[in-house]
């Protein structure tokens, strides 16, 4: 930082001019269309939030939204190398005012609920605005004001109140460098750390696999584990069913090896006496049954807590002679060869046929040897998930030392007026 502190009190020792940010940029709503207009085959392309990377500030091109050729885009909503975009209305608090830089034209526009800024003055690099936009400074506007209504709008009355600093450009050009190169630095790092842990997982799915596959016991049915007991999901306009409850009620989107016992639903006692929605006994293995996702991945659980669950679920409460944990692991490592075999995805959503999955058939060993390969799975499965926490967490201090270093870089003292 010594190059940047030398060009400040060379350039700037006395501090430095601070203004309105649309004193020193434009700010351009994107296009407005209707339901209507979407059209998949469409010419024109619009970004939405969900092209903003939250974690990077970066941008991606996954699932950009087409629209009919009749819709209008006027010049200043085609997207121009140095615009940063800006996400300028959502339903969600984290979205709103996160922004990625545009490095080069690209033939995308941007939707109603996002924006641009666009420098217009000579005096500001338009990388050195998009760093300030990242910063502690812009998000502390936005928390000041913005309501705290469901669809914030981030509007040119909101952006007008906000100040930045405008130090020489060859203090704003060493800054950039500076950043940018953290940046990089940052990218790599999460790049290899999530490279160690996706080798840890497969390393481990290997393990598992070949641990039961060298069982030597008779094969048995899904069905014939114990008892698979289904949900539903309760009236959401009955309020007595769910205000206050405390009985968890799991959903599809919340069944997974890794979180499952972090039930966000809750239900109350009126839901099971007046519906049919019954407790499943805890340990449970949780498999959902029906959803999208299945496409991709057929998500398996283990709860250790009384829980309920919706219609999307079946849920294995085991019968005697055999071991909760030992029928997890065993269908966590058939689980792709499951999805492969039983899953239709001929319809709009995708499906487990009850018939092929319950007639599975997997090693049922003693409970005692079920006992020992769970043991050492789960052993090894503790020692994936310290690497899982571990990880994310050497990269989110990195991340927060860089949030550090940035707002410090872009701190100035304001001249005197």
């Amino acid at each position: 930082m010594s190059r940047i502190d030398d060009l400040i009190q060379e350039l700037c020792p006395d501090g430095v001019e601070h203004t309105g940010v649309l004193d020193i940029a434009d700010y351009v709503r994107g296009i407005t269309y209707s339901k209507n207009d979407e059209d998949s085959a469409g010419e024109i392309q619009v970004l939405r939030a969900n092209n903003i990377t939250l974690a990077s500030n970066t941008l991606n091109f996954e699932e950009v939204k087409r629209v009919s050729s009749h819709v209008r885009v006027r010049e200043a909503q085609r997207l121009r190398a140095g615009d940063t975009l800006i996400c300028a209305g959502s339903g969600s608090r984290d979205h709103i005012g996160k922004v990625a830089y545009i490095r080069e034209d690209i033939e995308q526009t941007f939707g109603g609920f996002m924006a641009v800024l666009r420098t217009t003055d000579a005096r500001v690099e338009s990388r050195f605005l998009f760093h300030l936009l990242t910063g502690e400074r812009f998000k502390t506007h936005l928390d000041r004001s913005l309501s705290t209504s469901t669809i914030n709008n981030l509007n040119a009355s909101v952006m007008r109140g906000f100040r930045v600093p405008v130090p020489p450009l060859e203090v704003q050009r060493e800054i950039v460098r500076v950043l940018d190169k953290f940046t990089q630095l940052e990218a790599e790092l999460e790049a290899e750390l999530e490279a160690e842990l996706e080798a840890r997982r497969a390393q481990y799915t290997h393990y598992r696999q070949a641990m039961l596959d060298q069982v030597d016991a008779p094969r048995v049915s899904l069905a014939d584990l114990g008892s698979w007991l289904g949900g539903m999901t309760p009236s959401k306009q009955n309020a007595a069913y769910w205000d206050g409850g405390d009985i968890p009620w799991l959903a599809s989107m919340d069944v997974s090896d890794e979180s499952t016992n972090e039930i966000r639903g809750r239900v109350t006692a009126r839901a099971i006496q007046e519906t049919s929605l019954k407790v499943v006994s805890a340990p449970s293995i949780p498999v959902v049954m029906r959803s999208n996702i299945l496409r991709r991945t057929l998500p398996v659980g283990f709860v250790d807590v009384d829980t309920t669950v919706n219609q999307d679920i079946r849920a294995l409460v085991v019968g005697d002679g055999v071991d909760a944990r030992y029928a997890y692991q065993v269908l966590r490592a058939d689980s792709e060869r499951i999805r492969e075999q039983c899953v239709r995805t001929d319809g709009s959503m995708a499906a487990v046929s009850s018939k092929s999955f319950f007639a599975w058939k997997v090693p049922l060993p003693s409970l005692t040897e079920q006992r020992r390969i769970a043991g050492a799975l789960d052993e090894f499965d503790a020692l994936v998930n310290d690497i899982s926490v571990g990880l994310p967490a050497e990269l989110a201090a990195r991340r927060k030392q860089y949030e550090h270093y940035r707002d410090r870089l872009l701190t100035f003292k304001e001249l005197a007026s």
